[in-house]
């Protein structure tokens, strides 16, 4: 095995790749998860599934791209015959728990045909992506919806917080002068400080249960996700972070007025979404990005207080730790709020790995700019934690551990794919589609971005001569060609995924040819 024993998998929710100091941010100082990517990897170029919390995760935990698992949306449920994380990992004898978001909707309907009970034994694991949920919050709690055993809750309660959801009026609201509660969920609260003192909010609570697991697990193996809900929306933070930024910390707009002219007619559905008109004013992006930066230094002071008891433990020495996120988030780059495009505020995602293994020293610190994704992360951990049986006919990610640890690759990726379901949002019923039709499929090459969308033109960008994705090449007559090349890649992967998924392609290797010793004579005179 090396010296890889445990697996801490940070993911952090709808955390954009630029917005870390050692990615780049002008102001945003993250000390803490830079110095994992100073005595690690930082992947320059990773992509995510899908730019939406649901099918991104699923891609995390199966291994597979969003169009071979099929959970495509937010609570579309993962089919029961997939296999995820904990399937990989728990026969390697290494307890495989979650502490905080998968946004996993159990196949309750499969379950019921299968006559698995979802509380049983088989059936948590499979109710929740694998893991053991030894704490599950996916941090979208509002009233009249949250969760009656929302673990955070109580403990907020505990401490004496008896409002009617907690979650809500203290950990995601503000307080106005005269105590009156100003809600998160609208962004014009931003700026407030979370009614919560920062010791008790979700962050750190989390960090706390992250911390308790790593304990209780004394010197067994495990693999725990620790999966952030922040700096997700409610974009509210608690003091001292609400206020540490201000308009002059924020970054110049990533967008042009050239992209606003005769756009392309999904682009211009998802600018006309309530959430890109508000982004799309400085008001709006004056208030809230100080309270996103908040939240990401939050995380980081947490990352560094994790990591110093990673040490006390004994646990850092043999703890292979990732740092990643499920999506980014536009914050009015490109006239957009939320995610659910392709441009890289909203696909790339931060990918920070330290390897304990001596094998990575000569790594460490460094900056690898090959393409890398989501599904990578499975068969990582699978390899770094000892796995050798095949996985391979049904798992369609590479492990980076070769990359980590400096040895010479190979025929590495030079394409990354993604897809969008958009059956479920606003822009569908503006472009009057059927359900079945709202589909995006991304292929990004070194040159070029190309993107299909069911019943309307192609989208094509030349990353070499427009870096910043603002002039659209779909119709362009002198890019025929291109489009032509990329629509073949595409076509190229998806006739290339992994469905042949009940059977290694080393026991069909094995069995080609060999009827006739099994006495089935087939043409023979």
């Amino acid at each position: 095995m090396g010296a890889v024993r445990n697996v801490l998998f940070i993911m952090c929710d709808q955390l954009r790749a630029d917005y870390l100091s050692c990615m780049g941010h002008r102001t945003l100082q993250t000390p803490h998860i830079d110095a994992l990517a100073a005595d690690g990897v930082a992947f320059d170029r990773a992509y995510v599934q899908s730019p939406i919390c649901g099918p991104s995760r699923m891609s995390y935990y199966t291994g597979r791209y969003t169009f071979s698992h099929g959970s495509t949306w937010n609570n579309v449920p993962l089919s029961v015959a997939e296999w995820t994380m904990g399937d990989y990992l728990r026969p390697l004898g290494v307890r495989t728990a979650l502490a905080g978001k998968t946004h996993m909707a159990a196949d309750q309907e499969g379950m019921a045909r299968l006559q698995i009970d979802p509380a049983s034994e088989l059936g948590v694991p499979l109710s929740e992506c694998g893991f053991e949920p030894f704490v599950r919050d996916d941090g979208l709690h509002p009233t009249g919806f949250e969760d009656p055993d929302l673990a955070y809750n109580a403990y907020l309660r505990d401490l004496g917080f008896n409002d009617e959801n907690p979650w809500q009026d203290q950990a995601n609201s503000g307080e106005g002068p005269d105590g009156e509660v100003l809600n998160g969920w609208y962004m014009r609260h931003s700026s407030q400080a979370a009614r919560v003192p920062e010791e008790h909010s979700e962050t750190a609570w989390m960090t706390n249960q992250a911390m308790r697991f790593i304990e209780q697990s004394g010197d067994d193996p495990w693999c725990l996700h620790l999966s952030y809900i922040k700096p997700h929306w409610p974009y509210i933070v608690p003091a001292p972070y609400h206020d540490m930024y201000g308009v002059d910390d924020i970054q110049t707009a990533h967008r042009d007025a050239f992209e606003r002219e005769n756009p392309h007619p999904v682009y211009d559905a998802f600018m006309h979404n309530e959430d890109s008109q508000n982004f799309q004013r400085d008001e709006v992006r004056e208030t809230v990005i100080p309270a996103y930066m908040g939240l990401v230094k939050q995380i980081d002071d947490h990352i560094g207080r994790l990591t110093a008891f990673l040490k006390e433990q004994g646990r850092f020495e043999d703890t292979l730790i990732v740092f990643t996120s499920d999506h980014g988030d536009y914050l009015g780059d490109h006239w957009l709020g939320e995610k659910d495009l392709f441009h890289e505020e909203s696909v790339r995602v931060p990918m920070i790995i330290r390897d304990p293994d001596a094998a990575a020293d000569g790594t460490r610190g460094t900056r690898d700019k090959r393409m890398v994704e989501a599904i990578d992360m499975l068969p990582t951990f699978y390899e770094a934690l000892g796995g050798t049986e095949p996985i391979n006919h049904r798992v369609e990610g590479r492990s980076l551990l070769s990359l980590l640890r400096g040895a010479k690759v190979d025929g590495w990726r030079d394409a990354v794919f993604s897809e969008m379901d958009y059956a479920f949002r606003e822009p569908r019923l503006y472009l009057d589609l059927p359900p079945d039709a709202a589909r995006i499929f991304m292929v990004r090459t070194d040159d070029w971005k190309y993107l299909v969308h069911e019943g309307f033109a192609p989208q094509l960008f030349d990353l070499n001569g427009d870096p910043d994705e603002f002039v659209d090449l779909g119709t362009s007559p002198d890019h025929e060609e291109v489009r032509r090349e990329m629509h073949e890649r595409l076509f190229t992967w998806m006739r290339k995924l992994r469905t042949r998924t009940t059977v290694s392609d080393e026991r069909v290797a094995g069995a080609a040819g060999r009827a006739a010793e099994h006495g089935i004579l087939i043409g023979v005179w």
